[in-house]
C-alpha cells in the first residue's frame, strides 16, 4: 500500500529532476530513427551506415518496432510508455531493496525520494536518470529489481531479469549479470558449483564473441580514431582528471566504510555482505578494461566501462539513506533527534528537497514538463513538412542543428540528413568508418551560416541532398517557411 501511494510521485519528480519528459531528446536521435527504419525500410537509404553500426550491437531497435507494431500505438506514445514502465520497476526494485535492507518504511521512502534527484556519474556519459526513454535505463531498472530479487533469495528470478536487462541493453545487462553472479558465489555456498558452471560457460561464449562476432572489435584504435572522438571524454578513463577518480573511487570507500557500520550495528545478512563484496568485481572489470584500452583495444573503450560506477553510485545511495535514516548519528546530532522519528524527517527533507530542485529545474529549462511528441513550434512545422517529402529525400541542415532546435532531422523529420555531429560522433567510437565520415561532413559544412547558394547546391549535388533548411536568405527555390526557417530545394 506505500508503495502504490509513492510510485506516481515518485515518477513525476524523477521527470521533473531530469528536466522533464522530452520525445525525441538526446540518445533519441540514434534510438527513434533506428525504429523507425525497422518499422519503414524505405526511411535511411544514406544514413543506413552510421544507424547500423550501433544497432547490429543490440536487439532495442527491433523490440521497440514490434511493440508498436503489436500495439498499434504512435512511436511517441511508445516511448513515453516505456519511460514510465522504467521508472516504475525501478521504483519498485528500490522499495524491494529498501524493504530488505532497512527498519522503517519511512526509510524507502527516503530512498525514493534520494533516487529522483538526478546527477551525472562523473565522466561516465550517463545520468542516473533521463528526461526521454533511453534503453538503458530500462535495463538499469531490470537490474536494480534483480538485486532485489537476489536479496529475498529468488535466485532463478534474478538471472532471469539480467537476461531480459541484455535483450534492452547489453553492456547494462553484462555489468549486472558479473555482479550478481559473483554475489551468489559469495553469499549461496550452495549454488556455487552452479555460479562457477555459468561463470564458465559466460568465459566461453565471451571467447567465441571475441573470436567470430567481436573479432573485428580487437582492432588497436590508432591516433586518428582516437582524434575524431576527443569530445567524447567519457570514453577515456585514463585521461580522466583527479576529481574524477576521487570521485568514482569514492564510492567504494564510501560503500566499505557504511557497510562497516551496519555490521557493527547488527548482523549483516549472507546476502547483503556477497552483494557488497560482489561489487567488488565490477571495480576489478574496469582496471582490466583499462589495461586494454592502454593497449588501444577498440572494444575496450567500445564497452564504456567507466558506466560501472551508476551501479556503485546506487548501492552507495542505498546505504548513505539508511545512515541518514536509521544508522547511528555523532553524539551532538542525535541528541537533538529522535531515533524514532528520523526517517519520517529524513523522507520529508529529501521529497522537499526534490520537489524544490524538480520545480527548479523545470523553470530554468523554460519548456513544458512533459514533450509527448515534437513540439508545434517553427522547427516543428518544418520538419511536419519534412515528413511529407519523398522517403528518401535527403536533407542539409546546420551539423549541430539537434542541439539548435532540440531534435533532429532524423527524429522530427524522419529523413536522412547530411550530419548530425553530436550523436553521429558518439557512434563513431563503433565503427572507425563512421567516425571519419562524421568528421568529413562536419568539416565540409563547419560554417553553415556562411553558406552561399552555389556552396548549398555542391553540398547537395556532393552527399546528393534534396533540402536545405536554414535562417539565411538564399537565391535557391524556396520549398516551405514558417517564421525565420526555410527550407530551400537544391535539386
Amino acid at each position: 500500500m506505500a508503495f502504490a501511494l509513492c510510485v506516481v510521485p515518485y515518477v513525476v519528480l524523477a521527470a521533473l529532476n531530469a528536466g522533464g519528459y522530452r520525445y525525441g531528446a538526446s540518445d533519441q536521435a540514434f534510438y527513434q530513427p533506428a525504429v523507425l527504419a525497422q518499422l519503414d525500410p524505405v526511411l535511411f537509404p544514406r544514413d543506413t551506415e552510421v544507424l547500423s553500426a550501433q544497432t547490429r550491437l543490440t536487439a532495442a531497435d527491433e523490440t521497440m518496432a514490434l511493440l508498436a507494431r503489436v500495439t498499434g500505438a504512435p512511436l511517441h506514445l511508445v516511448f513515453a510508455g516505456l519511460y514510465v514502465i522504467a521508472l516504475v520497476v525501478f521504483a519498485g526494485g528500490a522499495w524491494s531493496i529498501a524493504t530488505r535492507l532497512y527498519s522503517h518504511t519511512w526509510t524507502a521512502v527516503a530512498l525514493l525520494a534520494a533516487l529522483t534527484l538526478r546527477h551525472a556519474i562523473a565522466r561516465s556519459g550517463t545520468n542516473t536518470l533521463e528526461g526521454y526513454f533511453q534503453p538503458r535505463l530500462l535495463a538499469y531498472a531490470l537490474g536494480a529489481a534483480a538485486i532485489a530479487a537476489f536479496l529475498r533469495g529468488r535466485i532463478a528470478l534474478t538471472f532471469g531479469l539480467v537476461l531480459i536487462a541484455g535483450a534492452v541493453h547489453p553492456t547494462t545487462a553484462v555489468w549486472f549479470a558479473i555482479w550478481l553472479l559473483v554475489a551468489t558465489a559469495i553469499a549461496v555456498p550452495a549454488l556455487r558449483g552452479w555460479t562457477f558452471g555459468a561463470m564458465a560457460l559466460a568465459a566461453a561464449v565471451a571467447v567465441w564473441l571475441l573470436a567470430g562476432p567481436l573479432a573485428s572489435r580487437l582492432v588497436v584504435m590508432d591516433a586518428e580514431w582516437r582524434r575524431l572522438l576527443e569530445t567524447k571524454t567519457y570514453l577515456f578513463p585514463l585521461d580522466w582528471p583527479a576529481y574524477a577518480w576521487i570521485i568514482n573511487l569514492g564510492y567504494l570507500v564510501l560503500i566499505a566504510w557504511i557497510y562497516r557500520l551496519r555490521a557493527a550495528a547488527s548482523p549483516v545478512a549472507p546476502r547483503e555482505r556477497g552483494l557488497v563484496l560482489g561489487s567488488a568485481s565490477l571495480a576489478a572489470v574496469f582496471f582490466g578494461a583499462l589495461v586494454a584500452q592502454a593497449a588501444g583495444i577498440a572494444l575496450a573503450f567500445q564497452l564504456q566501462p567507466a558506466r560501472v560506477f551508476w551501479m556503485f553510485d546506487f548501492l552507495a545511495v542505498v546505504y548513505v539513506v539508511w545512515l541518514l535514516a536509521e544508522g547511528r548519528l555523532p553524539s551532538g546530532v542525535a541528541s537533538g533527534v529522535s531515533r524514532n522519528r528520523r526517517p519520517e524527517i529524513v523522507a520529508l527533507v529529501l521529497t522537499l528537497l526534490s520537489v524544490t530542485r524538480g520545480v527548479y529545474v523545470i523553470i530554468e529549462a523554460e519548456r513544458p514538463p512533459v514533450q509527448l511528441d515534437i513540439p508545434v513550434d517553427d522547427w516543428g512545422r518544418v520538419m511536419a513538412f519534412a515528413r511529407t517529402t519523398g522517403k528518401r529525400s535527403g536533407w542539409l541542415a546546420d551539423p549541430m542543428h539537434a542541439v539548435r532546435y532540440g531534435t533532429s532531422v532524423r527524429v522530427a523529420g524522419e529523413r536522412d540528413v547530411l550530419v548530425e555531429a553530436v550523436k553521429d560522433a558518439a557512434i563513431g567510437m563503433y565503427d572507425r568508418e563512421v567516425a571519419v565520415r562524421t568528421d568529413e561532413r562536419i568539416r565540409a559544412a563547419s560554417d553553415f551560416d556562411a553558406l552561399t547558394a552555389a556552396d548549398a547546391r555542391a553540398l547537395g549535388a556532393r552527399y546528393d541532398l534534396d533540402y536545405m533548411v536554414t535562417e539565411q536568405q538564399l537565391d535557391l527555390p524556396v520549398a516551405f517557411t514558417s517564421g525565420p526557417l526555410r527550407v530551400y530545394r537544391l535539386d
